[in-house]
């Protein structure tokens, strides 16, 4: 089975919890014998290619295609002798792929578009094209940042334009698009192939932003979600908001838990820590999300109790200037520590020198890095509005709003060294079972039931 997989990141260049869960996904899938053609905005070089085939869309050729049929070979009435070849042209260069529009407003787009000589693509009817004679001159290619930056509505249209050509030129068996960023290139593959699309749910727009969504995004992932054959989401949480905030048939929408990558012997073993006191760590993106205010109060609690404790707030993100001045409006910045943000061997290495992690998120559909915290051996406190809630039993779980029982649970592990030893152990024992080629059996076997139905294991 062959699976042509779109993502956003792919490590080491990565930017949060999505690029490590595609990793370790594609890793699982080769274990379940599945080969995974992954495509990337921005590919690097440096990228680990040991279980996927690794494609960067800014470079791969956009070609002008000239179709040279003759009417009558679709089965439609014939206006002309059979004799006579038509030729038709278009250029995919410069495309305003917009799959999220009504069909009135994709129609109102061209109409004005045109107009001023903005649109360079003609839809085609592919039944039409079949069996005629194809001649292709390569144009040139778009460029990628691969970042989140202003450009990223463009660069997520432009992905999708790219992504109809990668579909053409490859062989596969399904499509795999993972979060709202690449749901317009998996439509768009599935549109030029025919081969099912599966849409993977990470997060939605409500998990970022609350109630004040993004209407564009949203509409995005709306389109993704409809017009998939198959929604994957990471919790039974992200599943009910799929099912009653998008409006999606609850019967193509399934759930598979994320994982973890089992842990391995490392440098991080002989990392120690320069100063006596417990550590508190608290990892991942400093937004609305996350709730790091949340965090910084209980630490506030914390420090009114212990002295013997600091806290890390490590990462980076729109709040992250916000939460610097109320760490110095509290006044605990002789205790309280902002790393920026960290990736790879320095994630394992705060790892190592951590006593309590801590995710106190307001949303969080999954939520890796309790996991990455236990397998290297600490203890975690996760707040209940997680999807990783729904299968840790070694975690203490609390309300992300009650700062009172955060600081509580922080001060019984730090203080408790029992209890800090037992979830240690449970925690690491718990984790080790939550494996990536578990996960991507299920995956497996949702490919192999959208392509096989009445054969399907499930």
């Amino acid at each position: 089975m062959r699976v042509l997989m779109f993502g956003w990141e792919f490590p080491p260049h990565i930017s949060g919890g999505l690029g490590t869960a595609c990793y370790g996904m594609t890793r699982g899938l080769a274990y379940r014998d599945v080969e995974v053609i992954f495509v990337v905005p921005k590919s690097y070089g440096d990228e680990d290619q040991s279980s996927v085939k690794l494609i960067g869309a800014s470079q791969v050729p956009i070609k002008r295609r000239t179709y040279v049929f003759t009417p009558g070979k679709s089965g439609e009435t014939e206006l002309v002798s059979s004799n006579l070849s038509l030729e038709m042209t278009y250029i995919e260069v410069g495309s305003k792929l917009l799959p999220y529009l009504s069909p009135e407003e994709f129609q109102r787009y061209t109409h004005e578009h045109l107009q001023k000589n903005e649109l360079t693509i003609q839809e085609i009817d592919q039944s039409e094209i079949a069996g005629s004679a194809v001649l292709a001159e390569v144009v040139g290619t778009l460029d990628f940042t691969g970042k989140y930056g202003p450009d990223l509505i463009q660069e997520v249209s432009n992905y999708a334009l790219v992504s109809s050509e990668i579909a053409h030129e490859q062989s596969f068996d399904i499509i795999h698009a993972h979060d709202w960023l690449t749901y317009p290139a998996g439509i768009a593959a599935k549109r030029m192939s025919g081969k099912p699309l599966v849409v993977h749910v990470h997060a939605t727009e409500f998990d970022r932003t609350g109630e004040n969504y993004n209407t564009v995004v949203y509409d995005i992932e709306k389109s993704g979600m409809e017009q998939a054959d198959l929604v994957i989401t990471v919790s039974n949480l992200t599943r009910n908001t799929v099912i009653n905030r998008y409006g999606i048939n609850p019967d193509k929408v399934v759930t598979v838990y994320n994982a973890v990558e089992p842990g391995t012997e490392n440098s991080v073993e002989t990392i120690t820590k320069t100063v006596d006191e417990k550590v508190v760590t608290f990892l991942g993106r400093i937004t609305y999300q996350k709730g790091p205010e949340y965090f910084m109060e209980a630490a506030n609690k914390v420090l009114k109790c212990s002295n013997n404790v600091r806290f890390v707030m490590a990462g980076s993100g729109d709040l992250l200037r916000k939460m610097i001045r109320y760490a110095a409006r509290l006044g605990i910045t002789e205790k309280f520590h902002f790393t920026d943000f960290l990736k790879g061997q320095d994630v394992d290495n705060m790892f190592a020198i951590s006593d309590v992690y801590v995710m106190p998120s307001v949303s969080e559909p999954f939520g890796i890095s309790p996991l990455e915290a236990m397998r290297s051996n600490v203890p975690v406190i996760i707040s209940k509005q997680s999807g990783v809630s729904e299968i840790l039993k070694n975690a203490i779980k609390i309300d992300f709003w009650d700062v009172d029982a955060m600081a509580d649970a922080i001060y019984g592990l730090i203080t408790y060294e029992s209890l800090s030893l037992m979830f240690r152990q449970y925690g690491r024992d718990e984790v080790n079972n939550l494996r990536w080629e578990n996960a991507a059996l299920q995956i497996k076997n949702q490919y192999m039931n959208l392509l096989y139905p009445s054969n399907s294991p499930l």
